[in-house]
């Protein structure tokens, strides 16, 4: 019979890079207790990493060694696995449409979630939980539009929605108009000169 790190590890392989790895998942396996003492085991031992309590991630192997898993495959992941919506920041998103030079230093990502932080090796990922009109059109450019304005604010989102006009084709932008009555009234007014004068 296998013992039960063992079985945690195959489990743990089976499993896309950067998805999160919980206690919950594996009581097929043994009792809570067990499970978890095995797991904390397995992190002292360097076999998995502890991305915050009670969620662990097993490390990538290459040819140069271990490291974390990347944090767009663990931002997936976690998605799927606890069904929220998770989205870049609107600073990611506003650098992405070249809106702003600023590169984000650190990886913030919004989420229909609870705001929380895990630890990807030496990196931090921060989740913050955000109104249901920022999670709109998640995987689309236009909604990274919707974020970037958010970002952006009030006073600035016209010269963006501007430059968006000469950079963006029509279908995105009309993409981006269709969802005004979803918006603050101060973005559907700005994201209104896109149908008007596009």
């Amino acid at each position: 019979m296998q013992t039960l790190a063992r079985q945690v590890l195959e489990h743990a392989a089976g499993l896309p890079e950067g998805t999160p790895l919980v206690s919950k998942e594996l009581l097929h396996l043994g009792s809570r207790a067990a499970v978890d003492q095995v797991l904390s085991r397995l992190v002292r031992r360097g076999t998995l990493l502890r991305a915050s309590r009670g969620m662990y991630v097993r490390p990538v192997e290459s040819r140069y060694g271990t490291r974390a898993p990347s944090t767009v495959k663990m931002v997936e992941g976690l998605a799927t696995q606890r069904g929220e919506t998770i989205v870049s920041h609107g600073a990611a998103a506003a650098n992405a449409l070249g809106l702003t030079t600023q590169v984000p230093m650190r990886a913030v990502y919004l989420t229909s979630g609870r705001s929380r932080r895990l630890k990807l090796g030496a990196q931090t990922v921060e989740f913050r939980h955000a109104p249901i009109w920022q999670l709109i059109l998640p995987g689309r450019v236009a909604g990274d539009v919707v974020r970037a304005l958010a970002w952006l604010g009030p006073e600035k989102a016209g010269e963006a929605i501007g430059t968006l006009r000469s950079k963006l084709p029509p279908s995105e932008l009309e993409e981006v108009a269709a969802a005004r009555a979803r918006l603050p009234t101060w973005m559907a007014q700005e994201v209104s000169a896109l149908v008007t004068h596009g």
